[in-house]
């Protein structure tokens, strides 16, 4: 008990070095909990902008000729609708956001459009997510942008196609793609409407960035697919692939590049302090080993100094890390801002592993200062 109250006292006497050392350990507990508190909010933001490039997989028909399929952009080979939901029956399959399409060009008030019925998005059993794209009930419809501004129709109004009336229910935005002469509809209206039911030409998905490392010739989905549909052909549109993936393997690396060296320059920081303290406090040994002092004791002046730091360190490294998560967070991760959340469970964490990484710092200069002559040290004096 008498050595903690000397160091409560030498704390109070060499603030300056003590401030020092506190900053240090206040500075990582923040910026770990900051990182970590943000973290989820990061991957959740990437995953979702990734997302938003649009599906990547392309499935049809098998026997779809592929050079009518990329001038006219739509299979003429339907397939039963039910195919979809085989799909979604399947466990660990590695895409989701499932779409059943069915999309035609027909003629329509004295123009070409493309007529495209959607089915609201079929999750896999095994995983909810919330959906990529709008929902659009029966007897609604989406216009492009060119369809809505050159017949000059307005959310609400009301039109027909092929007699049946439907209301507008939204005109899209300019997108500069096919977009912008399509018209969407609930895909059982489409089917109807083309005389086609319970019938589609595509399934639209996005493939999960997993890979089976045990396989490098074969893509997992396709095998997958071969398994669960072999009248079907998947298509990947591979550059928007390969943007998920450096994007999300960009974002990893760069959290597990800054943490080590956020820890690594505040040990140098404690470390450099520490065997400042033991220097100015060499007299100060020598008299308490002449004393009768043991190593234990010393050591425990340097090491319990340190372990006091990284504690107070971590309360204050706490608040400051959530403070700074909660203000600015949300402003740069806009879409999953309310992921951000306090993460009261890393407090126990932060007051385990910092007074430990505090004294870590600090044990090569305890231990330089255990190792002291007393005899050498009195004599300077």
């Amino acid at each position: 008990m008498k050595m903690t109250r000397l160091i409560i006292k030498e704390l109070l006497h060499r603030k300056v070095n003590f401030l020092l050392g506190l900053l240090a350990v206040i500075t990582a507990v923040a910026l770990f909990i900051f990182f970590l508190t943000t973290g989820e909010a990061s991957k959740r933001e990437t995953t979702r902008l990734m997302r938003d490039l649009g599906f990547n997989l392309r499935i049809i028909s098998r026997s779809t000729d592929l050079e009518k399929f990329w001038s006219t952009g739509y299979s003429e080979d339907p397939m039963p609708e039910e195919y979809v939901h085989r799909f979604a029956k399947q466990k660990g399959i590695s895409y989701n956001h499932l779409v059943a399409v069915l999309r035609k060009k027909v003629a329509w008030q004295g123009g070409d459009v493309l007529l495209t019925g959607i089915s609201p998005e079929v999750a896999p059993m095994d995983k909810k997510k919330s959906p990529m794209i709008f929902s659009i009930e029966r007897g609604t419809v989406y216009l492009g942008y060119e369809i809505s501004r050159g017949r000059n129709i307005k959310k609400g109004d009301g039109i027909e196609l092929f007699g049946k009336p439907f209301r507008v229910e939204s005109c899209l935005a300019e997108s500069g793609s096919e977009d912008d002469i399509t018209i969407y509809a609930h895909l059982q209206d489409v089917q109807e409407l083309l005389g086609m039911e319970e019938r589609i030409n595509e399934i639209k998905a996005l493939e999960c960035l997993c890979r089976d490392p045990a396989k490098e010739s074969k893509d997992l989905l396709i095998e997958q697919l071969e398994r669960i549909l072999p009248d079907a052909r998947v298509i990947q549109i591979k550059n928007i692939a390969a943007a998920r993936e450096k994007q999300r393997v960009m974002t990893e690396k760069y959290f597990a590049m800054s943490i080590p060296f956020v820890i690594v320059v505040c040990a140098a920081w404690i470390l450099v302090l520490a065997m400042m303290n033991v220097r100015e406090r060499r007299q100060e040994i020598g008299i308490l080993r002449a004393l009768g002092y043991g190593s234990f004791p010393i050591a425990w002046l340097f090491l319990g100094r340190a372990a006091l730091t990284g504690a107070a360190g971590a309360v204050a490294g706490f608040g400051i890390g959530t403070f700074m998560a909660l203000t600015y967070g949300p402003g740069v991760f806009k879409v999953t801002a309310n992921a951000i959340s306090p993460a009261y469970d890393l407090m126990l964490l932060a007051l385990i592993a910092a007074p430990a990484f505090a004294a870590l710092c600090s044990l090569i200069p305890a231990m330089m200062a255990v190792t002291q002559d007393p005899a050498v040290t009195l004599r300077e004096e």
